[in-house]
Order: structure tokens, then C-alpha cells, then sequence
């Protein structure tokens, strides 16, 4: 990995794509009423909450392990901030509805502060990335392995899908009430 002052291209451009989903959630929450982040579009539906929660999850368990940092969830004590009743190495992954609905009780700002801190230790990892870095296997459970690239461009997508389908909730949240 590069030590050097200056992100490599390759570096630049997934920071970019990091700094998109972190702007855009910052967006998407922004004013946003605080039933609005557990209320479900259908019954079996995933809340704004949830979906805040495990896209960062997600971000803090696989950047961390490729990494070799610990995860923000833990190291910055969010763990405990949330008290969700899941185990600490849980991210959200196959969770039922009933898992969704215990995402609750957590303000913006801590969500928001979670994700905040995550991705200032994605940038900092990705700062010292070079190219050649990309193809080292990360996880050798699949044929053929993962690379570094391939499960930091998973990553990436999965963020930027959960923040579209948050953007979609509140925004039909916010017609729906404005409505009544």
C-alpha cells in the first residue's frame, strides 16, 4: 500500500463514490421526521432505520477486515450507543422482518454520527490504496476468491442501492403526510 500524502487514482475515484453515498444519506435524512425512520411502506418492508444501520454495517465490517482496522461499531462504541438486541458481529444480512422492526429508538444524529465515523475510516484506508492492492484475494470462501476491488466495488453498490430505497421511503413518507 502507498504511505505516500495523495490518494492514488484509484483511491480518488472510490473515495468519490464513498463520499456520493455519504452525501447522499446526509441528504436523504436531512429534516427528516423521527417516525418516519421506522415507519414501513408494507408490513414486510425495510425502515429508513434498518437501512441506515446496515448499509454502515455493512461499510464497517467488510472495509474494516480488508483493512485490518477494528470496526467503528465497536472502537467508537456504537455498539452500545444503539443497544440493538442483535450480537455485535451482526450487519444485517438475511435479517426478517421482526430483526428490521428492532432497529428503533435511534435518533439521526447517531445515525448519521455512525456512518460519519465509518466513512472517515473508509477515506483513510482508501488514501493508501495503489492498483496493484486491488487484486489481492480478501476472501477466499468463494470460487475463485473475492478481490479487494471486486468486495470494495460490492460495497459501494450495496450503499449506493440502500440509499436510493432510503431516499424513496422518506420521500413517499414526506408526500403521504403532507397529504393528511
Amino acid at each position: 500500500m502507498s504511505t505516500s500524502g495523495s490518494p492514488s487514482a484509484v483511491g480518488t475515484i472510490l473515495i468519490d463514490g464513498f463520499d456520493r453515498v455519504a452525501g447522499e444519506l446526509h441528504r436523504a435524512l436531512d429534516g427528516i421526521e423521527p417516525g418516519h425512520l421506522v415507519a414501513r411502506l408494507d408490513p414486510e418492508a425495510n425502515t429508513i432505520a434498518w437501512l441506515t444501520w446496515h448499509l454502515t454495517r455493512v461499510q464497517d465490517d467488510h472495509v474494516a477486515d480488508v483493512s485490518g482496522a477494528d470496526q467503528q461499531w465497536l472502537a467508537g462504541g456504537w455498539a452500545e450507543r444503539f443497544g440493538l438486541p442483535f450480537d455485535v458481529s451482526e450487519h444485517g444480512y438475511g435479517h426478517t422482518s421482526a430483526q428490521v422492526g428492532h432497529v428503533r429508538g435511534i435518533s439521526v444524529t447517531d445515525l448519521l454520527g455512525y456512518h460519519d465515523a465509518v466513512h472517515a475510516a473508509t477515506v483513510t484506508y482508501l488514501q493508501r490504496l495503489v492498483e496493484p492492492d486491488l487484486d489481492r484475494a480478501v476472501d477466499h470462501s468463494w470460487d475463485p476468491p473475492v478481490t479487494l476491488g471486486v468486495r470494495l466495488v460490492s460495497v459501494l453498490a450495496e450503499d449506493l442501492q440502500h440509499v436510493g430505497q432510503i431516499a424513496y421511503i422518506a420521500g413517499v413518507m414526506e408526500r403521504v403526510e403532507s397529504r393528511t
